[in-house]
């Protein structure tokens, strides 16, 4: 017997062949991949030094050495991967993703999640389909999501999950509202387009010096923002907790021209534009009004991570 990493781990019933427990490798003893190993059990989510018996076999994933032991990868009976899982290698792709927008090491996100930093390399390096009990200890650890870790729904608006049993909508105040502004991403921008038809432009932005600023190109859409009082928007909703919140801002719009401003906005840019192509011209709002809300449980739970 051999596994690798992520392997699953699976104990059969002698009688009826059904399984009767398992759990991810996260554990290897020796280089060859052969027992023991350190196994996180599904039901229990507790990790235990596991010397394989005759009523165990493992499932392996598509990927090669050590070991090219195959006959036992058949899936067992309850063992299945759950259904709309992403394919190969996503999840890992958005751990790793995400572990980089923090600032974690590799070893810091593993202990925050109470995994092996060997296992979490080899997430984020190889196909993988982990257990939703390790999914949702990484989503703590990164402050996020399993919906958003399985990338499920990123072709569909959000807001489709349920509902709040007991919501409770309240305002934000100016400083909240500044608070959840205050780094950057992406944002929807309200203008009139030069043919009088209004319309929504999604831009990704900054802030610098409390202005909310974005890069465009000379006569699009969004350009038309500038010598206008600009309505600027964005918000974060979490279908899997049902919870979320929005920000307004409104102000007047202008060109940042000046040479040393621009080489300023340049150097604060975390990202390009995401639309592509040459966008060259900066768009300054310099808000003055503030408004947002936000949704959360009535009970008084504020929700997390934003």
């Amino acid at each position: 017997m051999r596994a690798h990493l992520g392997d699953q781990l699976v104990i059969e019933s002698p009688a009826t062949g059904a399984a009767r427990r398992d759990g991810e490798i996260v554990g290897l003893h020796h280089e060859d991949g052969t027992p023991p190993y350190d196994v996180r059990w599904s039901d229990t989510d507790e990790v235990t030094l596991v010397f394989p018996g005759p009523d165990a076999h493992v499932r392996h994933l598509d990927h090669g050495p050590p070991g090219t032991d195959t006959s036992d990868a058949e899936p067992a009976s309850g063992s299945a991967p759950l259904a709309g899982a992403p394919n190969p290698g996503d999840v890992g792709r958005r751990v790793a993703v995400e572990r980089r927008r923090h600032g974690l090491s590799r070893g810091e996100t593993a202990r925050r999640a109470r995994m092996s930093p060997d296992y979490l390399a080899h997430l984020e390096e190889h196909p993988a389909d982990p257990t939703v009990a390790t999914l949702i200890r990484l989503a703590d650890a990164l402050g996020t999501t399993v919906t958003a870790l399985r990338g499920a729904g990123i072709d569909t608006p959000p807001g489709q999950g349920h509902a709040l049993l007991h919501p409770h909508l309240r305002d934000l105040t100016p400083k909240e509202c500044r608070a959840l502004l205050s780094t950057h991403g992406v944002g929807r921008i309200a203008v009139t387009t030069p043919d009088g038809r209004p319309a929504i432009i999604p831009v990704n932005y900054e802030i610098v010096d409390d202005d909310i600023v974005f890069r465009t190109a000379p006569g699009s859409a969004a350009a038309a923002a500038v010598g206008t009082d600009a309505a600027f928007e964005v918000d974060h909703m979490d279908d899997a907790s049902s919870q979320g919140w929005s920000v307004l801002a409104v102000g007047p719009a202008s060109a940042v021209t000046e040479t040393a401003a621009v080489r300023r906005l340049v150097q604060h840019a975390h990202t390009a534009p995401w639309a592509g192509g040459k966008r060259e011209m900066w768009v300054a709002i310099r808000p003055v009004r503030l408004t947002g809300r936000r949704i959360t449980p009535a009970d008084g739970q504020a929700a997390t991570g934003h």
